[in-house]
């Protein structure tokens, strides 16, 4: 059986991606470049678990979702994980994130040539599952404008 976690490549006003970097102790994928997200909960839907997790690491809001971008399966710890991540714009000062800066002490805005420090995570952790969804991200925001990015939690 496997555990269902949610992502969220939170966008601002110009098409970056956040992300926030793993502390070097953590025990899986130390040191590497994250989106926020986690595990859904026995008595959550994938929605639902979206906006706990962003509120709980960065203090924003989820506002609107507007795509899903990625889903792959993964085994870390002896536990296999099936992750879906999603392209979604958040409310609240997008310039001061409320990290849980033991877990996360670093964080950044990725533009579509901001990706190289993606390829160090991808060394460190084996996995280029987060590199590769920021990609799929950027790639979604360059083909759809903005007065086309549509909610879509009602379907989720």
């Amino acid at each position: 059986m496997s555990e269902l976690v949610v992502g969220a490549l939170i966008v601002d006003s110009q098409d970056r991606v956040f992300l926030q970097q793993r502390a070097a102790d953590r025990e899986l994928f130390p040191g590497c470049w994250d989106v926020v997200g986690g595990h859904v909960e026995a008595h959550e839907s994938p929605l639902a678990a979206l906006r706990r997790e962003i509120a709980e690491e960065t203090g924003w809001r989820l506002d609107r979702v507007l795509r899903q971008v990625a889903e792959g399966t993964w085994e870390a710890g002896g536990v296999v994980r099936t992750e879906v991540d999603y392209v979604v714009e958040v409310a609240g000062d997008l310039t001061a994130p409320r990290l849980e800066w033991h877990k996360h002490p670093r964080y950044a805005w990725f533009g579509p040539a901001d990706l190289p420090p993606l390829d160090d995570s991808v060394r460190r952790s084996g996995s280029a599952f987060i590199r590769d969804a920021v990609r799929a991200a950027h790639d979604w925001l360059a083909r759809t404008p903005a007065h086309h990015r549509k909610d879509i939690s009602d379907s989720m």
